[in-house]
């Protein structure tokens, strides 16, 4: 089988195509012939050496797969040889093939491609529960979503729209905005050209928003903190801010930790707001993550949301793909074709 490799901390020049020998699945694991594999920033974290649940070079990442079942092991119910699945792998993902827990492997619906299925894990579980398990969203809020064109960004898009009257407002580059507006994003916000802090208090009238959905870190997280309304909720689900090149700079994260607000819980009475944090790849063995996956596919297959996959590319070009999502260039998912 082959794999994409992380050699060593570094640029996209460090991912290395490799080969080893076939798995087997351990009892209880179903073993899967990927098809498809998904990109997300996390990946890019953890080449730059900024990630810290990240195994170490050498190391293969990849937190979600779609491919059929080549294989079970003793004890696994429900799956066949054959059967189209998608899988949380929580790295070991972006290879021809992975063994994982059937506890992390659900059945593709019939419409559903492999595509689809590769772009769904992360990124719709991510906003899903950030929008519906942790800020339990109500009809008419006000929701900032930042980098709201990539993966994550356009899944937050889609789920917030089921709730009424939601008004959207999303940073992204001014490339970006009519795809944004077509999404429902009432006010597409060029952060690169004005500060968006002061736009959104201005479109707002000075009332604030009820939701924050911040990848970004650092002195974002504040800024979306003193946008807040009374009752308001910031939701820290990343820090891209803390990766400024292609490799790890030591100054830069200085300057970063430095920079960031701490919260007190006597400062959140006062102003009445919550401060929460995600870290998906700290959820994995928690029973409500099956649970959630279990509505975004009711939900699929209501047709009321479907993954937008902006790029695939084969497995061997690791590098470009890595620079594409660094560089923020995507509009949707990004994907590995595992069996190219």
């Amino acid at each position: 089988m082959k794999s994409l490799y992380i050699t060593r901390y570094g640029g996209p020049e460090v991912l290395q195509i490799r080969e080893s020998a076939d798995l087997s699945p351990s009892p209880g694991e179903v073993l899967i012939e990927v098809s498809h594999a998904g990109l997300n920033f996390a990946d890019i974290s953890a080449r730059v050496g900024l990630y810290p649940d990240a195994p170490k070079p050498p190391m293969v990442v990849g937190y979600e797969v779609a491919g059929r079942v080549k294989a079970t092991g003793a004890g696994v119910e429900g799956f066949k040889v054959g059967d189209p699945v998608f899988a949380m792998t929580q790295f070991r993902g972006q290879a021809s093939a992975v063994s994982v827990s059937q506890r992390q492997v659900f059945k593709m619906p019939t419409r559903m491609t492999f595509e689809e299925a590769a772009a769904l894990p992360v990124n719709y579980l991510t906003a899903f529960h950030m929008i519906y398990g942790i800020a339990r969203l109500k009809p008419f809020d006000k929701v900032l979503i930042h980098m709201a064109a990539g993966g994550v960004g356009l899944a937050a898009i889609q789920l917030c729209r089921l709730t009424e009257g939601v008004e959207i407002f999303g940073t992204a580059s001014e490339a970006k905005h009519p795809l944004l507006r077509e999404a429902g994003v009432a006010h597409p916000i060029d952060y690169r050209k004005v500060d968006y802090a002061q736009e959104i208090r201005r479109i707002a009238g000075g009332k604030g928003v009820q939701l924050v959905l911040d990848p970004l870190g650092g002195k974002d997280w504040e800024k979306g903190y003193e946008l807040l309304a009374p009752t308001g909720q910031l939701i820290a689900f990343g820090w891209a801010n803390m990766i400024s090149s292609e490799r790890r700079r030591w100054v830069h994260v200085l300057s970063e930790l430095i920079s960031t607000k701490r919260y007190s819980p006597m400062a959140l009475m006062e102003k009445n707001r919550t401060v929460s944090g995600v870290n998906l790849g700290r959820l994995w063995k928690w029973e409500g993550l099956a649970a959630e996956m279990e509505e975004l596919l009711s939900l699929y297959r209501q047709k009321k949301i479907a993954p937008r996959v902006d790029r695939v590319f084969p497995l061997s070009a690791g590098p470009d793909a890595h620079r594409y999502i660094q560089e923020r260039r995507n509009v949707g998912k990004v994907l590995f074709d595992c069996a190219a």
